[in-house]
């Protein structure tokens, strides 16, 4: 699949088996990831993989935060607790930014996200459907300290990865030509 190709047809798409997948496909998604562009060479990503019963934990953290919060509702927490296994696999993806001095924290967190969506894509083109969730809890001190960030760190999200029940829906985008603006002298 070509890079266009790959750009085009991904989807964020979370209707998949409960199939395992492979470590070998895991790491080609994460070393996808790593090859994002970084300004003077950073790499401040941080990956952090949940599968099997590691999801549990992350569930736990979830409800720890929604409990923080002052939801009370058994069956609104259980639903919270089972969120990490909506997929075999959940990639959280964190930034931690560069102490090097002429590196910019906005840019370090670009560079988180364009770690993201080369794994977004590499994983579509390896057969994969995810999504890559985000919301409140996210950026909670309590998932901070879950992943054992810094103050300076963040969780940027988390990437679910599975094999698709069905094939991937055709998408829509909006032309580029009413958003750009040619500047030519």
């Amino acid at each position: 699949m070509d890079v266009l190709e790959a750009i085009k047809s991904r989807r964020s798409f979370g209707l998949v088996k409960d199939e395992s997948v492979p470590n070998s496909v895991i790491e080609q998604i994460l070393e996808a990831g790593s090859w994002a562009p970084s300004h003077y060479r950073t790499e401040p990503w941080r990956f952090f993989v949940l599968m099997g019963d590691g999801r549990k934990k992350l569930g736990e953290v979830l409800c720890k935060i929604a409990k923080k919060n002052g939801e009370t509702d058994p069956q609104k927490l259980q639903k919270v607790m089972e969120k990490p296994f909506r997929a075999p696999v959940v990639i959280a993806v964190g930034v931690e930014p560069s102490d090097n001095p002429k590196a910019i924290e906005l840019e370090e967190y670009g560079a988180g996200f364009a770690c993201i969506q080369n794994m977004l894509l590499t994983a579509h083109s390896l057969g994969l459907a995810g999504f890559w969730r985000t919301g409140k809890p996210t950026y909670a001190p309590l998932m901070k300290e879950f992943f054992g960030l810094s103050e300076k760190g963040e969780v940027l999200g988390f990437l679910y990865f599975g094999y698709p029940k069905k094939a991937l829906p055709e998408g829509k985008r909006k032309p580029f030509q009413p958003v750009t603006k040619w500047i030519k002298e």
